[in-house]
C-alpha cells in the first residue's frame, strides 16, 4: 500500500493527525527533501527506510514503491503542502494502477492556506472577491496557452501564484497587461509557516523590487488582489441579524 501524504505548508505541527499516524506506521518514506520540513521525519519508526525524492527520478521513486510492495511493506510518499496542487501525483498513480498497487491520498495544509494565515487574510471578502485563481507563470515547464496569466488577470479575482518568484518582473508586466492597475495590492509570502517565514506587502508594480529588497529569490507565494488591503468589503450576510438561515430566523427587518 502506498499513502500519498500532504506534509503541510512547513511547520511540522501542521501535518494532519492522519498524516502523522501514517508516517509513524510507514516502513518506507519517500519525501520531497527540497521542500518538506525534515523535522517530520522525527515521526518515523525505528528501521524505517527514508529516500529523498529531490535526488530521484519518477522511475526510481516507483522502483522503491514496488520493492516495498513486494516485501509486504507500507510506503508513505510525502509531498509538500497538499499533494493535489503541483504535486505530480497523477503520473505516479497511473503507474501504480498499471502495477496493481493500491494507494490513497491524505490531504495536507497547502502553502496557499499557510500564506493566508501569515497575513491574516480572507481570500473571499464579500463584494471584493468571491473567487480565487491558483496558477503559476510559465517557465522551464509550460502552462497551457489558454491559462496565460494576463487572461486570468482580466477577472480581477484574487490570485495566488505559485512557482514564479524568479520571474517577478515578467509577472508584474503580465498582470498589468491583463487589467490589474499598477497600484493593486499584492503580497509576497516566503516559506509560509516555517520559522524563517517572511511577509512583504507591496503592489503589482513593485513585486520584483520588494522581493529584491527582502532577499527573496525562491520558495514564495505571490498573492494579488484588493483582498490584501483588508478594506472596502461588505459585512457577511450569513451572520447579519436580518438574514434568515436554516438554523435561525432573522431578528430584524430583512436586508
Amino acid at each position: 500500500m502506498v499513502h500519498f501524504v500532504g506534509a503541510g505548508s512547513g511547520a511540522p505541527d501542521l501535518i494532519t493527525v492522519r498524516g502523522k499516524k501514517l508516517l509513524e506506521e510507514a516502513d518506507v518514506i519517500i519525501y520531497a527533501g527540497s521542500l518538506v520540513n525534515p523535522q517530520l521525519l522525527d515521526y518515523k519508526k525505528e528501521g524505517c527506510a527514508v529516500y529523498d525524492s529531490a535526488k530521484m527520478t519518477l522511475e526510481e521513486v516507483i522502483d522503491e514503491m514496488v520493492k516495498a510492495e513486494e516485501a509486504g511493506k507500507t510506503t508513505v510518499r510525502l509531498h509538500t503542502g497538499d499533494p493535489c496542487l503541483y504535486g505530480a501525483i497523477r503520473e505516479q498513480m497511473d503507474i501504480l494502477d498499471e502495477k496493481h498497487i493500491a494507494y490513497d491520498v491524505c490531504p495536507g495544509v497547502s502553502s496557499f492556506s499557510g500564506a493566508a494565515s501569515a497575513l491574516n487574510l480572507e481570500y473571499t471578502l464579500p463584494n471584493v472577491s468571491q473567487s480565487v485563481i491558483i496558477t503559476r507563470m510559465a517557465g522551464r515547464t509550460p502552462v497551457p496557452e489558454r491559462e496565460e496569466i494576463a487572461s486570468f488577470a482580466a477577472h480581477h479575482a484574487t490570485m495566488v501564484i505559485f512557482l514564479s518568484t524568479g520571474m517577478l518582473e515578467q509577472l508584474s508586466q503580465r498582470l498589468m497587461e491583463g487589467g490589474y492597475e499598477k497600484d493593486t495590492p499584492a503580497a509576497i509570502v516566503y516559506k509560509a509557516t516555517w520559522p524563517d517565514q517572511k511577509t512583504v506587502v507591496c503592489t503589482v508594480e513593485t513585486l520584483a523590487q520588494s522581493a529584491e529588497d527582502n532577499d527573496i529569490k525562491k520558495t514564495a507565494l505571490i498573492i494579488v488582489g484588493d483582498i490584501v488591503s483588508h478594506s472596502n468589503y461588505d459585512r457577511s450576510l450569513l451572520y447579519h441579524p436580518g438574514f434568515t438561515t436554516e438554523f435561525r430566523q432573522a431578528t430584524q427587518e430583512s436586508i
